[in-house]
C-alpha cells in the first residue's frame, strides 16, 4: 500500500510495507531450494537444540568453553528463526508482504544476534588463551561471574550497534518496495530510499568495521600469543592435545568472520545480486549449522557427552 507524501516530501512516496524478491530469478529451481533450505534449517535447529541440551545435562561440559559455546548455539537459533521461516514461506508463497514495522524488527534481531555472536566468538577466544596461556589461574581469570559479564557484554553491543544501524535505516523516505534479497538486510533495504543515503553507508560500513575487525583482531592475537604457548610445548603429543582444543573454535570463526567481512566490508557493487543471495545463504542457513557439526564431530568432549547420553538413553 502506498500513501503519498505531504509538506515538503511532494515528490517522494511513503512506503508502507515492502515485498521480497527474494529468489524470483530462480523461479524453476524454487521447490528444490524450499526443500533443501527446510532440511538444512532443520537440522540447524535440531544440533543447535542437542548443543544446548547436551550441555545443560552433562557436568563434564559444566565450564565456560561451553557455556559461551551453549550461548552462541541459542542466539543461532533465535537469529535463523528471525530470517528462515519468512523465506521458506516466501519460496511457496511469493509476494507475500512485510509491513514497515516487521521489516525493523526483523533488521533489528538480525543485526543485534549477528553482532552478539561476533563477540561471542571473541569471548570464546579469550577462553581459549586463559586455558592454554594461563592455565594455573583459570579458574579465577574464567570464573561464573566472569563469564555472565562477557556474555552480556556481547550481547550489550549488539544490541547498542542494532539499535544503531536501524535508526538510521528506518529514518530514511522509501519511495521503492520491492526489496532485491530474501530478508529486511541493511543495504538491499537501504537501497529502496529516495534521498542521498551516503551518510547512513558511512554509519552502517564504520559499524559493520568494528563488529567484524574488532572482534577479529582480538581473536587474532588471543591465537598469535596461543600458538607462540603450544610451541614451546616439549612433547608432539601435548602440543596436539593443546591444539585439538582450539581447532573447533578456529573452524567456526574463519567461516563466520570471512563470511561477515566479504558481506559488509567490500565494495557495494562488487559483487551480482545472484553472488549476494549466495553469500547471505551461507552466513544465515550454512553457518548456524556449522557451530554444532563442527562442534560435534570435531570435539572429543562433546561426542563423549553424546555417548553418555545416549547409553543412559539406551539403559
Amino acid at each position: 500500500r502506498l500513501i503519498c507524501g505531504q509538506e515538503g516530501r511532494r515528490n517522494l512516496t511513503e512506503v508502507t510495507e515492502f515485498i521480497f524478491l527474494g529468489f524470483s530469478r530462480f523461479r524453476e529451481h524454487q521447490v528444490t531450494l524450499f526443500v533443501v533450505f527446510l532440511v538444512l534449517y532443520t537440522l540447524t535447529l535440531a544440533g543447535n537444540a542437542i548443543i544446548v541440551t547436551i550441555i545443560h545435562m552433562d557436568r563434564h561440559l559444566h565450564t565456560p568453553m561451553y557455556f559461551f559455546l551453549s550461548t552462541l548455539a541459542s542466539s543461532e537459533t533465535v537469529y535463523t528463526l528471525a530470517i528462515v521461516p519468512r523465506m521458506l514461506t516466501g519460496l511457496i508463497a511469493q509476494n507475500q508482504p512485510i509491513s514497515l514495522a516487521g521489516c525493523t524488527t526483523q533488521m533489528f534481531f538480525f543485526v543485534a544476534l549477528a553482532i552478539n555472536n561476533c563477540f561471542l566468538l571473541t569471548a570464546m577466544g579469550y577462553d581459549r588463551y586463559v586455558a592454554i596461556c594461563n592455565p594455573l589461574r583459570y579458574t579465577v581469570l574464567m570464573s561464573k561471574r566472569v563469564c555472565v559479564r562477557l556474555m552480556c557484554g556481547a550481547f550489550g553491543i549488539g544490541l547498542a550497534m542494532a539499535a544503531v544501524q536501524v535508526t538510521s535505516i528506518f529514518t530514511l523516505p522509501f519511495c521503492h518496495r520491492l526489496v532485491a534479497h530474501f530478508f529486511c538486510d541493511i543495504l538491499p533495504v537501504m537501497k529502496l530510499s529516495c534521498v542521498d543515503t551516503t551518510v547512513n553507508e558511512i554509519i552502517n560500513f564504520v559499524v559493520s568495521l568494528f563488529v567484524i575487525l574488532v572482534p577479529m583482531g582480538l581473536v587474532f592475537i588471543s591465537y598469535v600469543l596461543i600458538i607462540s604457548t603450544i610451541l614451546k610445548i616439549a612433547s608432539a603429543e601435548g602440543r596436539k592435545k593443546a591444539f585439538a582444543t582450539c581447532a573447533s573454535h578456529l573452524t567456526v570463526v574463519i567461516v563466520h568472520y570471512g563470511c561477515a567481512s566479504i558481506a559488509y566490508l567490500k565494495p557495494k557493487s562488487e559483487n551480482s545480486v545472484e553472488q549476494d543471495l549466495l553469500l547471505s545463504v551461507t552466513y544465515t542457513i550454512i553457518t548456524p549449522l556449522l557451530n554444532p557439526v563442527v562442534y560435534s564431530l570435531r570435539n572429543k568432549e562433546v561426542k563423549d557427552a553424546l555417548r553418555r547420553a545416549v547409553g543412559r538413553n539406551i539403559s
